[in-house]
């Protein structure tokens, strides 16, 4: 096992996995793909509860003793590692630097920021509030997250909406849009001080949390023994690539050569005018493909998927038993990382042997 890594004790093959993982980040292909694969451990019970965004305004202890309780009670096969993904909502980022966040008082599936700025000359220097409520919050969850998550579960990194979506939240995405052609010179020196706080958000929860000691892994749970996350810019869908090329791509590059591997999370139709230069960030990475509510499921987007094995970048695919059966006929089994859970532990064996037999 490299880096001297801490076992996880609901993973027994926690030492193979990561040799899987690694084997999965450099490309090369052992006796099968890579998959996340989960079962209900047989005569157990899971503890009902939990939504996103809880533990924003939640007792932490609740929390953390429902995710001790289920990940012992779960079959972790092959690639999969038990692991809670804490989130007090997209806008996150925003509120560290000082925006305040709306709540609904029926739906806990989303919150709403405040934009703050309406000068950027008046809004300069970008920081984050250290001393914030919701900076001092997330650290104080990740904190007590790890200390009970050391040796048994994984805390995963952040979703971290930086670069440009942490302009469109601080600003709104409207008046963002008409600043590239208003004010350049202040969106250029908006970003590059954005680009700036991501090494600070990174180490703060990484450290927090305790993740140099089993290795890290994003909301899109691709697992890496060093440094990795989930990496996006959502507001891709409504800006050119001449925009993009001048403000975000150069912020993604930068994220992608901080870790020694991400995930970016591509989110939607919309975004696909930028997927060649998605594809040119930096190795490792991987894409997860998000179709969108209204349009045609993964499993019908063969030929996006197949384009992206022709680079270099790995793939994210979640789906079913059956569904997985038809991607292996259709996609290469290297750089591909399939999602699925099955009903029992006896299913996950069959299904990986299948997967050995068919590969």
């Amino acid at each position: 096992m490299s880096r001297n890594l801490l076992p996880l004790e609901p993973k027994p093959n926690f030492a193979a996995a990561v040799h899987r993982m690694e084997a999965f980040w450099a490309g090369e292909i052992l006796d099968r793909p890579a998959i996340n694969l989960t079962a209900p451990l047989p005569d157990r019970e899971w503890l009902p509860g939990g939504h996103y965004m809880e533990g924003a305004r939640e007792d932490f202890a609740p929390i953390i003793e429902r995710t001790a309780h289920n990940v012992a009670n779960t079959y972790y096969a092959a690639e999969s590692m038990p692991v809670y993904v804490p989130s007090f909502g997209p806008d996150q980022w925003a509120a560290w630097m000082g925006a305040d966040l709306e709540w609904s008082d029926t739906d806990q599936s989303t919150n709403w920021v405040i934009p703050f700025v309406d000068d950027w000359e008046a809004a300069f220097p970008l920081h984050f509030e250290t001393a914030g409520p919701w900076w001092t919050r997330m650290v104080d969850f990740m904190t007590q997250l790890g200390r009970a998550a050391e040796g048994r579960f994984l805390v995963s990194h952040l979703d971290l909406h930086s670069n440009a979506d942490a302009l469109a939240a601080i600003r709104t995405p409207s008046r963002l849009c008409m600043d590239f052609y208003d004010c350049p010179r202040a969106v250029d020196r908006a970003m590059r001080q954005v680009r700036g706080l991501f090494p600070l958000a990174y180490e703060a929860f990484y450290r927090a949390a305790g993740m140099d000691r089993s290795g890290s892994i994003g909301w899109v749970p691709v697992y890496h023994p060093g440094r990795t996350n989930t990496i996006q810019c959502d507001f891709l869908a409504l800006i050119g690539p001449e925009v993009s090329r001048r403000y975000v791509m150069p912020a993604l590059e930068e994220e992608a050569s901080y870790l020694d591997a991400w995930t970016y999370h591509l989110d939607g139709p919309e975004c696909l005018v930028h997927l060649d230069d998605l594809l040119a960030l930096p190795d490792p990475g991987v894409i997860q493909w998000t179709t969108g509510a209204r349009n045609a499921p993964m499993i019908e987007w063969m030929d996006l998927l197949k384009r992206i094995q022709t680079s270099t970048k790995g793939l994210w695919i979640p789906c079913s038993a059956e569904e997985l059966k038809v991607y292996m006929r259709e996609l290469r089994p290297e750089r591909v990382i399939y999602q699925v859970g099955v009903g029992s532990v006896a299913e996950a064996d069959a299904l990986l042997a299948w997967m050995v037999e068919n590969t």
